[in-house]
């Protein structure tokens, strides 16, 4: 291939493809990120801590193995960067809260190890909402990521800087993490692709928890593809993590470019319709989306979901009760570390009762059966609402915690199933518009066909806000 675009615009197959030709160097696709990194994150805030050092090493290292036959997989080579509660050796990992400022981990996360280990170059940590939790808070070390799209409004969370730094070009791919949304939301208001793994898919260690049975890891990326093959690299069991699954690592590339004939997609298009938190924008939105994949050659059939609030209730017991649990030394001793917004919400978790906890779980059993033996029986797939609007402006954030209405992420990690951010287009205010795609446990390659289908013909990833096109060519 001949390089006409600026390195920044390079997916990781295009810049993987380059490497392996030599027509372009790691070393030029980090300085190129660097570049834009200097260029936009003083606006953009994604970065909490830059390791350029370690980045050129990395890069010459790739450089290194290339030019001696050696091919680690599709990763080497490949800028990236960490939200800020991955475990990093010798860097320092501080889940943007004062309590861990000065915390310098001795060992690397499995999925650091992972990407280092696949060639990867480590650009650095970014931002997330203070300990996965809380919301854009300006009481903390780092101040919150702001939306590429519209400098004026936020990025969703927890992985704020994560999806930040993808949208705005910085790099093709961060790691997120997701307890109730905390990857598909923020990729939802930043339009980008992002992916929720089974849980269990991907290891957990070294990852500062929120709550355990909730916790998953996944990429937020520029495209699908990108998404698949980052899975190739970051997934496989632990025997050290309780939750990890002893299950084959399939090639999650494997039905990238096929059509959707012959799949049946369920649509929960009742789930969300008297949600009081609906934009119009977003039914037309998600009514095309589902539209456009019965064109691909789905079956598209209308489903019903078990109520939303059954499954907001139980991922909220069960997130806030395992919560408080990780954090209540520290709440109870040094209450005043924590930023405003994510004292409250962890603190809420003192008054729920083992009652109260055994409810949820049994609920949770109840509509993961639901899910996977009833929908899922039948369908190969869902098609859900994500964000059933745009993202607010920091404005609407006051002195305490609240919710931002809308979101509808949190039923999947109840239930555990695999799900896809895709976004569908933009509202009349410029902001982007999202989906969710749903799959069978460990079916990530079903939901990646679907989303590489919709992405190839929809075009809607591939466009950019301002600052992702300021990338200098190298």
């Amino acid at each position: 291939m001949s390089i006409s675009r600026p390195l920044n615009h390079l997916s990781i197959a295009e810049a993987g493809k380059a490497l392996r030709a030599g027509e372009v160097t790691a070393l030029a696709l980090t300085e190129a990120a660097l570049t834009q990194i200097a260029e936009v994150d003083p606006e953009v805030h994604a970065f909490v801590l830059l390791t350029t050092e370690r980045a050129l090493a990395d890069a010459s290292k790739a450089d290194a193995a290339f030019a001696s036959g050696v091919d680690k997989g599709p990763m080497q080579g490949i800028p990236y960067a960490l939200k800020d509660i991955y475990g990093t050796a010798g860097i320092r990992t501080t889940a943007h809260s004062n309590l861990l400022r000065d915390n310098v981990p001795s060992e690397d996360s499995v999925v650091a190890a992972k990407l280092a280990e696949g060639g990867g170059v480590l650009l650095g940590k970014v931002g997330t909402f203070e300990f996965a939790i809380g919301g854009p808070s300006f009481d903390l070390p780092f101040p919150p990521a702001r939306n590429p799209w519209n400098l004026d409004h936020f990025t969703g969370g927890s992985s704020s800087g994560s999806a930040a730094a993808v949208a705005a070009g910085m790099m093709r791919m961060t790691m997120g993490s997701d307890t109730g949304g905390s990857i598909r939301g923020p990729a939802a208001f930043c339009g980008t692709v992002g992916l929720k793994p089974t849980y269990g898919r991907v290891s957990r260690r070294g990852v500062l928890p929120l709550a355990y049975s909730l916790d998953h890891c996944g990429p937020l990326s520029w495209s699908v593809e990108d998404s698949a093959l980052t899975m190739q690299v970051i997934s496989g069991y632990d025997p050290l993590d309780p939750a990890s699954a002893k299950v084959p690592v399939p090639d999650f590339t494997a039905s990238l470019g096929q059509d959707l004939a012959g799949l049946r997609i369920g649509y929960t298009r009742k789930f969300y319709l008297e949600n009081p938190f609906l934009d119009p924008e977003a039914t037309q939105a998600l009514d095309a989306a589902a539209q456009q994949m019965a064109a691909l050659g789905a079956l598209v059939e209308e489903v019903d979901m078990p109520p939303f609030e059954q499954f907001d209730a139980a991922c909220r017991v069960i997130m806030f009760g395992e919560a408080y649990a990780i954090h209540e030394t520290d709440i109870k001793t040094r209450p005043h570390a924590y930023g405003r917004y994510a004292y409250q919400h962890l603190i809420s978790g003192a008054v729920l009762s083992a009652a109260d906890y055994v409810q949820a779980q049994r609920l949770r059993r109840e509509l993961t059966a639901a899910v996977n033996q009833g929908l899922l029986g039948t369908f190969d797939a869902l098609l859900a609402p994500n964000a059933l609007g745009t993202a607010a402006p920091f404005s609407d954030f006051g002195p305490d915690a609240g919710r931002w209405g809308g979101m509808l992420t949190g039923p999947f990690n109840v239930t555990g199933n695999p799900a896809l951010a895709l976004p569908i287009g933009f509202a009349s205010n410029g902001l982007p518009l999202s989906v969710q795609i749903v799959g069978r446990p460990f079916d990530e390659v079903t939901v990646l066909r679907i989303g590489a289908a919709y992405e190839a013909v929809a075009g809607v990833t591939q466009q950019r806000p301002q600052f992702a096109l300021q990338a200098k060519a190298a």
